[in-house]
Protein backbone atom coordinates (compact mmCIF):
# COMPACT_ATOMS: atom_id res chain seq x y z
CA UNK A 1 0.00 0.00 0.00
CA UNK A 2 1.03 3.40 -0.68
CA UNK A 3 0.98 5.95 2.13
CA UNK A 4 -1.04 7.96 1.68
CA UNK A 5 -20.67 5.19 -12.91
CA UNK A 6 -20.59 7.57 -16.53
CA UNK A 7 -19.81 10.67 -19.14
CA UNK A 8 -23.17 11.23 -19.71
CA UNK A 9 -23.84 12.51 -16.88
CA UNK A 10 -23.46 15.90 -16.71
CA UNK A 11 -23.21 18.14 -13.48
CA UNK A 12 -26.22 19.97 -15.04
CA UNK A 13 -27.97 16.71 -14.92
CA UNK A 14 -26.27 15.77 -11.42
CA UNK A 15 -28.29 19.32 -10.53
CA UNK A 16 -31.64 18.60 -12.19
CA UNK A 17 -31.47 15.17 -10.69
CA UNK A 18 -31.57 16.75 -7.00
CA UNK A 19 -33.91 19.49 -7.38
CA UNK A 20 -36.49 17.79 -9.66
CA UNK A 21 -39.84 16.40 -7.62
CA UNK A 22 -40.48 13.22 -6.12
CA UNK A 23 -42.73 11.79 -8.96
CA UNK A 24 -40.10 12.55 -12.01
CA UNK A 25 -37.56 10.69 -10.29
CA UNK A 26 -38.46 7.26 -10.06
CA UNK A 27 -35.07 6.53 -11.47
CA UNK A 28 -31.37 7.77 -12.53
CA UNK A 29 -30.70 7.09 -16.22
CA UNK A 30 -27.43 5.54 -16.44
CA UNK A 31 -25.93 4.75 -19.84
CA UNK A 32 -22.41 2.89 -18.77
CA UNK A 33 -21.36 1.37 -22.47
CA UNK A 34 -19.43 -1.99 -20.93
CA UNK A 35 -18.70 -5.13 -22.35
CA UNK A 36 -17.62 -8.21 -20.37
CA UNK A 37 -16.18 -11.39 -20.95
CA UNK A 38 -13.38 -14.04 -19.29
CA UNK A 39 -10.35 -15.55 -19.99
CA UNK A 40 -9.97 -19.03 -20.10
CA UNK A 41 -8.91 -19.17 -16.64
CA UNK A 42 -11.28 -17.47 -15.28
CA UNK A 43 -10.37 -13.78 -15.45
CA UNK A 44 -13.40 -11.75 -15.56
CA UNK A 45 -12.58 -8.49 -17.57
CA UNK A 46 -15.04 -5.61 -18.19
CA UNK A 47 -13.81 -2.86 -20.87
CA UNK A 48 -15.61 0.52 -20.76
CA UNK A 49 -14.02 2.80 -23.79
CA UNK A 50 -15.34 6.49 -23.17
CA UNK A 51 -12.64 8.76 -25.75
CA UNK A 52 -13.47 12.00 -23.75
CA UNK A 53 -11.59 10.61 -20.86
CA UNK A 54 -7.82 11.66 -21.20
CA UNK A 55 -7.03 8.67 -19.28
CA UNK A 56 -7.82 5.07 -18.86
CA UNK A 57 -8.24 3.29 -15.21
CA UNK A 58 -6.89 0.16 -14.30
CA UNK A 59 -8.66 -1.39 -11.67
CA UNK A 60 -8.35 -4.82 -10.13
CA UNK A 61 -10.38 -6.30 -8.24
CA UNK A 62 -9.79 -9.47 -5.80
CA UNK A 63 -12.49 -11.34 -4.33
CA UNK A 64 -10.70 -11.50 -1.02
CA UNK A 65 -11.21 -9.69 2.34
CA UNK A 66 -10.73 -10.01 6.14
CA UNK A 67 -14.01 -12.19 5.30
CA UNK A 68 -12.12 -15.07 3.70
CA UNK A 69 -9.89 -15.54 6.94
CA UNK A 70 -9.48 -17.85 10.01
CA UNK A 71 -9.45 -17.80 12.97
CA UNK A 72 -5.64 -17.23 14.39
CA UNK A 73 -4.59 -15.83 10.86
CA UNK A 74 -6.32 -12.76 11.02
CA UNK A 75 -4.84 -9.77 8.86
CA UNK A 76 -3.67 -11.41 6.42
CA UNK A 77 -5.90 -9.92 3.29
CA UNK A 78 -4.93 -6.34 4.95
CA UNK A 79 -1.30 -7.53 5.05
CA UNK A 80 -1.27 -8.54 1.56
CA UNK A 81 -2.41 -5.21 0.28
CA UNK A 82 1.21 -4.07 1.60
CA UNK A 83 2.77 -7.28 0.02
CA UNK A 84 1.68 -6.57 -3.39
CA UNK A 85 3.67 -3.41 -3.41
CA UNK A 86 7.26 -5.39 -2.19
CA UNK A 87 8.11 -6.31 -5.78
CA UNK A 88 7.57 -9.29 -8.39
CA UNK A 89 9.66 -10.98 -10.91
CA UNK A 90 10.39 -8.25 -13.50
CA UNK A 91 9.56 -5.00 -10.97
CA UNK A 92 12.08 -5.39 -7.88
CA UNK A 93 10.59 -3.88 -4.92
CA UNK A 94 9.81 0.13 -5.52
CA UNK A 95 9.67 -0.14 -9.71
CA UNK A 96 6.41 -1.15 -9.67
CA UNK A 97 5.53 2.21 -8.42
CA UNK A 98 8.43 4.14 -9.62
CA UNK A 99 7.42 3.08 -13.44
CA UNK A 100 4.11 3.85 -12.69
CA UNK A 101 4.63 7.21 -11.52
CA UNK A 102 7.21 7.62 -14.22
CA UNK A 103 4.52 7.21 -16.64
CA UNK A 104 2.37 9.89 -15.41
CA UNK A 105 0.06 7.36 -13.46
CA UNK A 106 -2.51 9.12 -11.06
CA UNK A 107 -4.37 8.35 -8.39
CA UNK A 108 -2.22 5.10 -7.46
CA UNK A 109 -3.12 3.10 -4.44
CA UNK A 110 -4.78 0.10 -3.00
CA UNK A 111 -7.44 -0.60 -0.03
CA UNK A 112 -8.75 -3.87 1.78
CA UNK A 113 -12.46 -4.42 3.15
CA UNK A 114 -14.11 -7.24 4.76
CA UNK A 115 -15.58 -8.51 1.11
CA UNK A 116 -12.24 -7.61 -1.32
CA UNK A 117 -8.88 -5.85 -2.20
CA UNK A 118 -8.44 -3.39 -4.80
CA UNK A 119 -5.62 -2.37 -6.94
CA UNK A 120 -6.19 1.05 -8.60
CA UNK A 121 -4.42 3.72 -11.22
CA UNK A 122 -5.39 6.08 -13.48
CA UNK A 123 -2.71 6.45 -16.67
CA UNK A 124 -2.41 8.34 -19.82
CA UNK A 125 -3.73 6.26 -23.07
CA UNK A 126 -0.57 5.18 -24.12
CA UNK A 127 0.88 3.56 -21.02
CA UNK A 128 -2.14 1.51 -20.42
CA UNK A 129 0.17 -1.79 -21.57
CA UNK A 130 2.47 -1.01 -18.62
CA UNK A 131 0.03 -0.72 -15.76
CA UNK A 132 -1.54 -4.04 -17.40
CA UNK A 133 1.66 -6.08 -17.74
CA UNK A 134 2.67 -4.51 -13.86
CA UNK A 135 -0.33 -5.83 -12.56
CA UNK A 136 -0.17 -9.20 -14.10
CA UNK A 137 3.73 -10.00 -12.88
CA UNK A 138 2.55 -9.21 -9.32
CA UNK A 139 -0.28 -11.85 -9.88
CA UNK A 140 1.60 -14.25 -11.82
CA UNK A 141 5.01 -13.79 -9.59
CA UNK A 142 4.91 -11.89 -6.57
CA UNK A 143 8.10 -11.63 -4.58
CA UNK A 144 6.88 -13.71 -1.07
CA UNK A 145 10.28 -13.89 0.36
CA UNK A 146 10.51 -14.46 4.72
CA UNK A 147 12.50 -10.44 4.25
CA UNK A 148 9.62 -9.17 2.84
CA UNK A 149 7.28 -10.34 5.60
CA UNK A 150 8.94 -9.34 8.13
CA UNK A 151 9.21 -5.77 6.85
CA UNK A 152 5.55 -5.47 5.73
CA UNK A 153 4.58 -7.27 9.47
CA UNK A 154 6.64 -4.66 11.05
CA UNK A 155 4.89 -1.63 9.11
CA UNK A 156 1.21 -2.91 9.45
CA UNK A 157 1.71 -3.45 13.62
CA UNK A 158 2.90 0.50 13.14
CA UNK A 159 -0.30 1.25 11.19
CA UNK A 160 -2.58 -0.79 13.53
CA UNK A 161 -0.14 1.55 16.72
CA UNK A 162 -0.85 4.53 15.07
CA UNK A 163 -4.92 3.79 13.60
CA UNK A 164 -6.27 1.97 16.70
CA UNK A 165 -4.00 1.10 19.45
CA UNK A 166 -2.91 4.74 20.14
CA UNK A 167 -5.61 6.61 18.33
CA UNK A 168 -8.88 7.89 20.73
CA UNK A 169 -11.75 6.30 20.51
CA UNK A 170 -9.82 3.72 18.41
CA UNK A 171 -9.97 0.25 19.68
CA UNK A 172 -13.84 1.35 20.26
CA UNK A 173 -14.47 1.90 16.97
CA UNK A 174 -13.04 -1.02 16.05
CA UNK A 175 -14.86 -3.35 19.09
CA UNK A 176 -18.23 -1.71 17.92
CA UNK A 177 -17.41 -2.51 14.06
CA UNK A 178 -17.13 -6.45 15.31
CA UNK A 179 -18.80 -7.35 18.69
CA UNK A 180 -22.43 -7.76 17.15
CA UNK A 181 -20.76 -10.83 15.36
CA UNK A 182 -20.50 -14.01 17.17
CA UNK A 183 -17.24 -15.35 16.35
CA UNK A 184 -18.60 -19.19 16.04
CA UNK A 185 -21.69 -18.34 14.02
CA UNK A 186 -20.21 -15.89 12.03
CA UNK A 187 -15.97 -15.21 12.49
CA UNK A 188 -15.86 -13.99 8.81
CA UNK A 189 -17.05 -10.24 10.29
CA UNK A 190 -16.56 -10.96 13.71
CA UNK A 191 -12.70 -9.99 13.43
CA UNK A 192 -10.76 -6.80 12.31
CA UNK A 193 -9.70 -5.85 8.92
CA UNK A 194 -6.56 -4.46 10.05
CA UNK A 195 -5.57 -8.09 12.24
CA UNK A 196 -4.28 -8.29 15.81
CA UNK A 197 -0.92 -8.21 16.72
CA UNK A 198 -0.40 -11.52 17.83
CA UNK A 199 -1.83 -12.79 14.38
CA UNK A 200 0.81 -10.46 12.75
CA UNK A 201 3.05 -11.78 15.28
CA UNK A 202 2.66 -15.55 14.75
CA UNK A 203 2.34 -15.04 10.60
CA UNK A 204 4.53 -17.71 8.89
CA UNK A 205 5.80 -17.93 5.48
CA UNK A 206 4.22 -21.27 5.00
CA UNK A 207 0.56 -19.27 5.44
CA UNK A 208 0.89 -16.23 3.60
CA UNK A 209 2.51 -18.16 -0.03
CA UNK A 210 -0.53 -20.36 0.62
CA UNK A 211 -2.90 -17.41 0.97
CA UNK A 212 -1.66 -15.82 -2.13
CA UNK A 213 -2.19 -19.11 -3.96
CA UNK A 214 -5.40 -19.23 -3.10
CA UNK A 215 -7.21 -16.04 -3.47
CA UNK A 216 -4.76 -13.78 -5.35
CA UNK A 217 -5.51 -15.92 -9.04
CA UNK A 218 -7.24 -15.20 -12.41
CA UNK A 219 -10.10 -16.92 -11.73
CA UNK A 220 -10.94 -15.27 -8.30
CA UNK A 221 -10.50 -11.21 -9.72
CA UNK A 222 -11.95 -8.50 -12.18
CA UNK A 223 -10.15 -6.72 -14.19
CA UNK A 224 -11.79 -3.18 -15.78
CA UNK A 225 -10.47 -0.37 -17.91
CA UNK A 226 -12.57 2.64 -18.61
CA UNK A 227 -11.12 5.62 -20.57
CA UNK A 228 -9.51 6.22 -23.58
CA UNK A 229 -8.76 3.27 -25.02
CA UNK A 230 -9.50 0.72 -27.96
CA UNK A 231 -11.36 -2.65 -27.21
CA UNK A 232 -9.70 -4.46 -29.59
CA UNK A 233 -6.17 -3.22 -28.53
CA UNK A 234 -7.25 -3.73 -24.75
CA UNK A 235 -8.56 -7.23 -25.61
CA UNK A 236 -5.30 -8.23 -27.04
CA UNK A 237 -3.08 -6.76 -23.93
CA UNK A 238 -5.32 -8.79 -21.75
CA UNK A 239 -4.73 -11.83 -22.89
CA UNK A 240 -1.02 -10.82 -23.65
CA UNK A 241 -0.39 -10.70 -20.05
CA UNK A 242 -2.64 -12.26 -18.25
CA UNK A 243 -3.55 -15.35 -20.31
CA UNK A 244 -1.25 -17.15 -19.54
CA UNK A 245 -1.47 -17.42 -15.46
CA UNK A 246 -3.08 -20.37 -14.33
CA UNK A 247 -6.01 -20.83 -13.06
CA UNK A 248 -6.12 -20.99 -9.23
CA UNK A 249 -7.76 -23.58 -6.62
CA UNK A 250 -11.47 -22.35 -5.93
CA UNK A 251 -11.45 -20.35 -2.63
CA UNK A 252 -13.07 -22.17 0.05
CA UNK A 253 -16.67 -21.06 0.98
CA UNK A 254 -17.41 -18.49 3.48
CA UNK A 255 -19.37 -19.79 6.45
CA UNK A 256 -21.42 -17.17 8.15
CA UNK A 257 -24.33 -19.10 9.53
CA UNK A 258 -25.73 -17.47 12.78
CA UNK A 259 -24.03 -13.91 12.60
CA UNK A 260 -25.77 -12.38 15.50
CA UNK A 261 -26.65 -14.98 18.12
CA UNK A 262 -24.62 -13.60 20.63
CA UNK A 263 -26.83 -10.32 20.76
CA UNK A 264 -27.46 -7.84 23.34
CA UNK A 265 -24.04 -7.33 24.22
CA UNK A 266 -22.58 -4.36 26.43
CA UNK A 267 -18.56 -3.13 26.84
CA UNK A 268 -17.19 -0.48 28.44
CA UNK A 269 -13.66 0.29 26.85
CA UNK A 270 -11.56 2.44 29.46
CA UNK A 271 -9.21 4.75 26.67
CA UNK A 272 -5.98 6.76 27.67
CA UNK A 273 -6.49 8.90 24.74
CA UNK A 274 -10.16 9.99 24.74
CA UNK A 275 -10.51 13.22 26.72
CA UNK A 276 -14.55 12.47 26.78
CA UNK A 277 -16.91 9.80 26.94
CA UNK A 278 -19.10 7.79 23.61
CA UNK A 279 -21.74 5.79 23.06
CA UNK A 280 -21.55 3.65 20.07
CA UNK A 281 -24.28 1.16 19.30
CA UNK A 282 -24.14 -1.22 16.71
CA UNK A 283 -27.54 -3.23 15.07
CA UNK A 284 -27.02 -6.00 12.84
CA UNK A 285 -28.65 -5.87 9.71
CA UNK A 286 -28.69 -7.51 6.78
CA UNK A 287 -26.61 -8.05 3.42
CA UNK A 288 -26.37 -5.32 0.76
CA UNK A 289 -28.30 -7.45 -1.87
CA UNK A 290 -31.19 -7.63 0.61
CA UNK A 291 -34.37 -5.62 -0.05
CA UNK A 292 -34.37 -4.28 3.48
CA UNK A 293 -30.66 -2.37 2.88
CA UNK A 294 -32.38 0.32 0.70
CA UNK A 295 -34.68 1.60 3.69
CA UNK A 296 -31.89 0.73 6.40
CA UNK A 297 -29.22 3.25 4.44
CA UNK A 298 -31.69 5.86 4.06
CA UNK A 299 -32.76 5.57 7.63
CA UNK A 300 -29.05 5.73 8.18
CA UNK A 301 -28.86 9.29 6.66
CA UNK A 302 -32.09 10.49 8.26
CA UNK A 303 -31.01 9.23 11.61
CA UNK A 304 -27.16 10.36 11.15
CA UNK A 305 -26.05 11.56 8.79
CA UNK A 306 -25.03 15.77 8.35
CA UNK A 307 -26.21 18.53 10.01
CA UNK A 308 -30.09 18.32 9.62
CA UNK A 309 -29.93 14.61 10.79
CA UNK A 310 -32.63 13.78 14.00
CA UNK A 311 -29.38 13.24 16.04
CA UNK A 312 -27.41 15.80 14.91
CA UNK A 313 -30.51 18.43 15.29
CA UNK A 314 -30.88 16.57 18.89
CA UNK A 315 -27.94 16.16 20.61
CA UNK A 316 -26.00 18.51 19.04
CA UNK A 317 -27.83 21.49 18.38
CA UNK A 318 -30.51 21.24 20.95
CA UNK A 319 -29.40 19.45 24.00
CA UNK A 320 -25.87 20.51 23.60
CA UNK A 321 -25.07 17.02 24.43
CA UNK A 322 -22.85 15.80 21.93
CA UNK A 323 -19.81 17.11 19.58
CA UNK A 324 -20.89 15.15 16.92
CA UNK A 325 -23.65 12.35 15.95
CA UNK A 326 -23.63 9.95 13.35
CA UNK A 327 -24.92 6.48 11.96
CA UNK A 328 -22.28 4.11 9.89
CA UNK A 329 -24.20 2.36 7.37
CA UNK A 330 -21.76 -0.53 6.74
CA UNK A 331 -24.03 -2.69 4.06
CA UNK A 332 -21.87 -5.58 2.97
CA UNK A 333 -21.77 -8.92 0.89
CA UNK A 334 -22.46 -10.94 4.61
CA UNK A 335 -24.76 -9.55 6.88
CA UNK A 336 -24.03 -5.58 7.32
CA UNK A 337 -25.00 -3.51 10.62
CA UNK A 338 -25.55 0.36 11.53
CA UNK A 339 -23.93 1.89 14.22
CA UNK A 340 -24.51 4.80 15.85
CA UNK A 341 -21.73 6.81 17.28
CA UNK A 342 -22.05 9.85 19.92
CA UNK A 343 -19.33 11.73 21.35
CA UNK A 344 -20.15 13.36 24.83
CA UNK A 345 -19.92 17.40 25.26
CA UNK A 346 -17.32 18.48 28.44
CA UNK A 347 -19.83 17.39 31.67
CA UNK A 348 -22.04 14.62 29.41
CA UNK A 349 -21.54 11.17 30.44
CA UNK A 350 -22.20 7.85 28.52
CA UNK A 351 -25.95 7.36 29.98
CA UNK A 352 -27.04 11.02 28.91
CA UNK A 353 -26.33 10.63 24.98
CA UNK A 354 -27.30 6.59 25.11
CA UNK A 355 -30.91 8.09 26.66
CA UNK A 356 -31.36 10.60 23.97
CA UNK A 357 -29.77 8.46 21.00
CA UNK A 358 -32.59 5.84 21.99
CA UNK A 359 -35.70 8.53 22.16
CA UNK A 360 -34.92 9.57 18.44
CA UNK A 361 -34.49 6.05 17.15
CA UNK A 362 -37.87 5.04 19.61
CA UNK A 363 -39.65 8.46 17.61
CA UNK A 364 -39.24 7.09 14.15
CA UNK A 365 -40.13 3.68 15.08
CA UNK A 366 -43.11 4.78 16.46
CA UNK A 367 -44.11 7.87 14.78
CA UNK A 368 -42.22 7.38 11.03
CA UNK A 369 -40.59 10.14 9.26
CA UNK A 370 -41.51 12.96 7.26
CA UNK A 371 -42.06 13.41 3.42
CA UNK A 372 -39.43 15.70 2.97
CA UNK A 373 -37.09 13.73 5.39
CA UNK A 374 -37.28 10.94 2.74
CA UNK A 375 -36.99 12.98 -0.12
CA UNK A 376 -34.27 14.40 0.84
CA UNK A 377 -32.28 11.04 1.93
CA UNK A 378 -33.07 10.50 -1.66
CA UNK A 379 -31.94 13.69 -3.44
CA UNK A 380 -28.31 13.24 -1.53
CA UNK A 381 -28.53 9.45 -2.46
CA UNK A 382 -28.83 10.12 -6.15
CA UNK A 383 -26.19 13.28 -5.58
CA UNK A 384 -23.71 10.90 -4.13
CA UNK A 385 -23.97 8.42 -7.11
CA UNK A 386 -24.00 10.93 -9.59
CA UNK A 387 -20.89 12.48 -8.46
CA UNK A 388 -19.28 9.07 -8.12
CA UNK A 389 -19.44 8.80 -11.67
CA UNK A 390 -17.99 11.83 -13.03
CA UNK A 391 -14.12 10.20 -13.26
CA UNK A 392 -12.64 7.19 -15.01
CA UNK A 393 -11.80 5.84 -12.07
CA UNK A 394 -15.30 6.55 -9.98
CA UNK A 395 -17.33 4.31 -13.13
CA UNK A 396 -14.69 1.81 -12.60
CA UNK A 397 -15.36 1.38 -8.73
CA UNK A 398 -19.16 1.08 -9.59
CA UNK A 399 -18.90 -1.52 -11.93
CA UNK A 400 -16.68 -3.36 -9.75
CA UNK A 401 -18.91 -2.85 -7.06
CA UNK A 402 -22.27 -3.93 -9.20
CA UNK A 403 -20.31 -6.91 -10.28
CA UNK A 404 -18.96 -8.21 -6.52
CA UNK A 405 -22.07 -7.65 -4.96
CA UNK A 406 -24.93 -8.25 -7.50
CA UNK A 407 -22.57 -10.42 -9.50
CA UNK A 408 -23.42 -8.64 -12.51
CA UNK A 409 -22.30 -5.21 -13.66
CA UNK A 410 -25.23 -4.25 -15.55
CA UNK A 411 -26.53 -3.45 -12.37
CA UNK A 412 -24.93 0.08 -12.07
CA UNK A 413 -28.00 1.10 -14.31
CA UNK A 414 -30.41 0.03 -12.16
CA UNK A 415 -28.46 1.33 -8.79
CA UNK A 416 -30.70 4.22 -7.80
CA UNK A 417 -33.99 2.17 -9.10
CA UNK A 418 -34.85 0.35 -5.39
CA UNK A 419 -33.93 3.75 -3.45
CA UNK A 420 -36.49 5.53 -5.16
CA UNK A 421 -39.37 2.83 -4.54
CA UNK A 422 -38.39 3.13 -0.82
CA UNK A 423 -41.85 4.54 0.81
CA UNK A 424 -41.72 6.26 4.59
CA UNK A 425 -43.82 3.34 6.05
CA UNK A 426 -40.78 0.85 4.81
CA UNK A 427 -38.07 3.35 6.59
CA UNK A 428 -40.60 3.06 9.81
CA UNK A 429 -40.89 -0.53 9.53
CA UNK A 430 -36.67 -1.25 9.51
CA UNK A 431 -36.32 1.25 12.08
CA UNK A 432 -38.71 -1.19 14.27
CA UNK A 433 -37.32 -4.13 12.81
CA UNK A 434 -33.69 -3.78 13.30
CA UNK A 435 -33.07 -0.96 15.54
CA UNK A 436 -34.11 -2.65 18.68
CA UNK A 437 -31.85 -2.87 21.81
CA UNK A 438 -31.90 -6.00 21.83
CA UNK A 439 -30.77 -6.82 18.28
CA UNK A 440 -27.66 -4.31 19.28
CA UNK A 441 -24.27 -4.34 20.72
CA UNK A 442 -23.21 -0.99 22.38
CA UNK A 443 -19.77 0.00 23.43
CA UNK A 444 -19.42 2.70 25.90
CA UNK A 445 -16.21 4.98 25.65
CA UNK A 446 -14.63 6.20 29.25
CA UNK A 447 -11.64 8.20 29.48
CA UNK A 448 -8.47 6.91 31.25
CA UNK A 449 -6.73 3.50 31.65
CA UNK A 450 -7.88 -0.09 33.20
CA UNK A 451 -7.46 -0.29 36.59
Amino acid sequence: MIPSLVRGLTAALALLAAAAPAAAQSATPVDVPFETYRLDNGLRVILAPDPATPVVAVNLWYDVGSRNERAGRTGFAHLFEHMMFEGSQNAPKGEHTRLLRAAGAANLNASTSEDRTNYFQAVPPSRMNLALWLEADRMRALNVTPAQLANQQEIVKEERRLRVDNSPYGNSLQRAFTAPYDPQGCFAYAHEVIGSMDDLNAARIEDVQQFFATYYAPNNATLTLVGDFDPAVARQLVQQYFGGIPRGPEPPPVECTDPFRNLPSRDTVRDANANLPAFMASYGAVPMTHPDAYPLDLLGMILGSGASSRLNQRLVKQERAASFAVVFRDLRRGPGLMMVYVRANQGVDAGRLEALADEEITRIASEGITDAELQRAKNQTRARFVRSLQTAMGKAEALQRATLYYGDPATIRTWMDPYMAVTAADVQRVARQYLRPENRAVVITLPGRDQ
